[in-house]
C-alpha cells in the first residue's frame, strides 16, 4: 500500500479534503511529469471519503492500494505495446495475401492497433476513475502528540 501523511483542511460527513505535501516518492516516480500534478507545487489537495469521521485540523494518513496501481500501470504502458506488436504480426502475415509489402503492412496495422489501444484506454478511463479501488482512502488518524497538550502548573 502507498501511504502519505496529510492534514484535513475541510470535512463533512461524507468527504474530507486532505492537504498533502509532495513526497520523495513523487520525485522518484517515472510518471511525475504526466500525472497532472504541478511539478513546482509542494502541496496538493486530495478528496477522500470521510470513513473515520475526521475533522478540520486532524492529521491523517491516506492510502492507495498497490494492486489497482499495478493494473493501471499494465493498462497504460504494456497494453498499447502488446496491441502494437499484435498489429505488426498480423500485418506481416496478411501482407502476402493482400499483395502488399510486409514492412508497410506491418507498420500500418501496428500503428492502427496502437491507436485502438488508446481509444480503449480513453473509453475505460471514466469508468475506472469512478471505482473506489482506484481512489485514495483514509487509513487512520495520526495521534496528537502529548507535548501539545501539556499543562503548565
Amino acid at each position: 500500500m502507498i501511504t502519505e501523511n496529510g492534514i484535513v483542511t475541510q470535512a463533512n460527513k461524507s468527504n474530507a479534503w486532505i492537504k498533502t505535501t509532495r513526497s520523495t516518492a513523487c520525485k522518484a516516480c517515472a510518471s511525475r511529469d504526466s500525472c497532472g500534478i504541478d511539478e513546482n507545487a509542494e502541496e496538493q489537495i486530495v478528496i477522500v471519503k470521510n470513513t473515520l469521521d475526521v475533522e478540520e485540523g486532524n492529521e491523517v494518513i491516506i492510502g492507495l492500494e498497490t494492486k489497482p496501481m499495478m493494473f493501471l500501470t499494465f493498462f497504460l504502458y504494456v497494453f498499447p505495446i502488446l496491441l502494437l506488436v499484435l498489429g505488426a504480426v498480423i500485418g506481416d502475415s496478411l501482407a502476402p495475401a493482400l499483395n502488399l509489402d510486409k514492412s508497410f503492412c506491418a507498420m500500418i496495422l501496428g500503428f492502427g492497433f496502437f491507436a485502438i489501444a488508446f481509444v480503449i484506454i480513453r473509453k475505460k478511463q471514466a469508468g475506472l476513475s469512478q471505482k473506489d479501488e482506484f481512489k485514495p482512502f483514509l487509513v487512520r488518524k495520526r495521534p496528537v502528540s502529548d507535548s501539545n497538550h501539556c499543562q503548565m502548573p
